[in-house]
């Protein structure tokens, strides 16, 4: 257990407002306009609530509520809370895609903290950029930091069915395109998708990523998976606001949170619950913040024999809301343990060791968190495929994928990027069947540019037409957690790069092998070396702004795609004074 710091003592925000100097009076007296009395700065806990709350963040758009109950528990615990806008990396939003700006968002929330006078942090997130990007941030500043999460929508319902954000969007569209259902019947269930406030209410990325910061231990325990309307989700905003305070007292920070053992745990957490691929490039970005070695391999050797125990969509049938109402991730903590597959001393936010924190609880329903002999996925990690398509890897979700194509040998369908196979997919002409592998280059971290969330590409109409839900889908790009299908994604090196997905052409043959975690392009090594060396780039490059930072200094998936000059960087969180 971690011994608590001093107290009291002088804390990093003084450097701001104690004293009487000609600086400190700058500081101190401009924050006065705000009606602040003289003894609030008198050295107690300054928190700053960086919120990502933003009328174009519809996941987030309830986080200002929750930011007053953040406040009244500092209040409560003797701190003084000051909230932040920070950088919101909205989903559903942003163009061309969210995951372009999960960098600058991570970047923005450093700098936000490093240069204004905090003594710890309230990350209030939730949709799917906003968390790992403000951990990310705060990971590199290593100040006391605490993760709330705006919570799930409530269930949707269409015609007597649960209808899940996202899951169902993906499985309307493709019935759609097969004529089994009409666009004014499509409208119609629109309206069912998303109807409160929330994130996805499957178990997509943002649900993902918050039972990842609560396996972590960055969150408080039970807080994954409160709806985002429910009234204890509230609480649990307020008992945050009350521990982030203690957490400064105590000198509590994310590097001693966030050790390769946490790591590890949440891995496994992500296995058990059926987590979004996302899961995996997000916390091997925040790895590197805290500077921890982590993996694809960590990935598969902590996954692998994971059962997939939530009946969740996209992998089972119900959504978070019973997710919640039959205990929660404490309960597949707990589970873990008793299997163990729990580093149960690792230390959370709330001082205590995980295990202390989910020993007691109770599953309240076993259709939904389910015991192990009932597992969807017997074995439900994350797969790390390798071979000379994917030298540095590349990743599929078997809970989501069709047991009959985990071992498949087929002709690959080639789409250049995203618009030659928005140009394609609907032409009857086009020569592909159910056999068939498709494959999209171009979209990853520098092809896209942003790694876009296109790789569960949709069928094309005339196999749908025959009754076929799935096929094998290959690219370097991302899929949303919320979908579902043999795919595998993130293929390393990338396309753009001039990895191996480059040169793959219409008619070779491509194997599948999850069981012995195998890629494989069916072409000589002398043939591949001869395409390789001839390759070109055929994508554009942007010149200007962000795109241009963007497409010069991230890296690839394998490490976790954050700009290269990012990593590593934890620590010296003072500001200078320039007055």
């Amino acid at each position: 257990m971690k011994k608590k710091a001093e107290w009291p003592r002088k804390l990093r925000s003084q450097e701001w407002y104690g004293g009487t100097s000609r600086d400190v009076i700058y500081h101190r007296g401009w924050l006065k306009n705000q009606g602040y009395p003289h003894d609030l700065f008198d050295g107690r806990p300054v928190i700053g609530i960086l919120n990502t709350w933003s009328d174009m963040t519809p996941c987030n758009g309830h986080l200002r509520e929750l930011a007053e109950k953040v406040k009244a528990g500092v209040w409560e615990a003797g701190g003084f809370p000051l909230e932040v806008p920070v950088f919101s990396a909205s989903e559903n939003t942003f163009r061309p895609t969210a995951m372009m700006y999960r960098n600058l968002a991570a970047l923005a929330v450093e700098e936000a903290i490093r240069g204004q006078p905090m003594d710890g942090c309230v990350l209030l997130v939730g949709c799917d950029k906003t968390t790992p990007s403000l951990i990310m941030g705060a990971a590199s500043c290593d100040l006391p930091s605490i993760v709330v999460t705006g919570g799930p929508m409530l269930n949707g319902y269409f015609r007597g069915e649960r209808v899940g954000s996202g899951t169902h969007l993906w499985k309307f569209s493709e019935m759609v395109k097969a004529g089994e259902m009409t666009q004014a019947e499509f409208l119609e269930a629109e309206a069912s998708m998303s109807r409160s406030s929330g994130t996805c209410n499957t178990m997509g990325t943002a649900s993902t990523m918050a039972s990842m910061a609560e396996a972590l231990g960055m969150a408080l325990s039970g807080n994954a998976a409160i709806p985002g309307v429910d009234s204890r989700r509230k609480v649990m905003a307020q008992l945050t606001g009350r521990r982030i305070v203690q957490m400064v007292k105590d000198d509590l920070k994310p590097s001693e949170i966030m050790t390769k053992q946490a790591f590890e745990n949440a891995i496994r957490t992500n296995a058990a619950i059926g987590g979004s691929t996302n899961a995996v490039i997000h916390l091997l970005a925040i790895a590197g913040r805290v500077g921890i070695d982590l993996s694809l391999d960590d990935w598969d050797r902590c996954g692998r024999d994971v059962p997939t125990i939530v009946n969740l969509m996209p992998s089972g049938k119900y959504l978070m809301e019973e997710f919640f109402y039959a205990g929660g991730l404490p309960v597949v903590l707990k589970r873990l343990g008793e299997a163990g597959l729990l580093h149960k001393d690792a230390l959370t936010v709330s001082g205590e060791t995980v295990w202390d924190e989910v020993k007691d609880v109770v599953n309240w329903n076993e259709d939904v968190i389910l015991p192990a002999e009932k597992a969807l996925t017997a074995s439900g990690g994350i797969v790390v495929l390798r071979g000379n398509l994917a030298p540095k890897g590349a990743v599929l979700k078997p809970s989501a994928a069709s047991p009959h194509l985990l071992v498949h040998r087929g002709r690959a369908v080639v789409f250049e990027d995203i618009d030659d196979y928005k140009a394609k997919i609907n032409d009857d002409n086009l020569d592909i069947d159910e056999t068939c592998i498709m494959v999209m280059k171009n979209c990853g971290p520098k092809g896209y540019p942003g790694m876009a969330e296109v790789g569960n590409m949709g069928l094309p109409p005339k196999v749908l037409k025959k009754g076929i839900l799935d096929m094998v889908r290959i690219s370097d790009a991302r899929m949303s957690g919320t979908a579902y299908g043999t795919v595998v994604l993130h293929t390393s090196p990338e396309a753009a790069v001039g990895g191996p997905l480059a040169v793959v052409k219409n008619g070779d043959m491509i194997e599948l092998d999850v069981p012995n975690r195998r890629l494989h392009l069916d072409i000589s090594d002398e043939e591949l070396a001869w395409r390789l060396a001839e390759w070109q780039p055929n994508h554009d490059l942007p010149t200007s702004g962000y795109a241009f930072l963007h497409q010069q200094h991230v890296e690839g998936a394998d490490t976790g795609a954050d700009l290269d000059f990012l990593k590593g960087c934890r620590g010296n969180a003072v500001g200078k004074d320039s007055h």
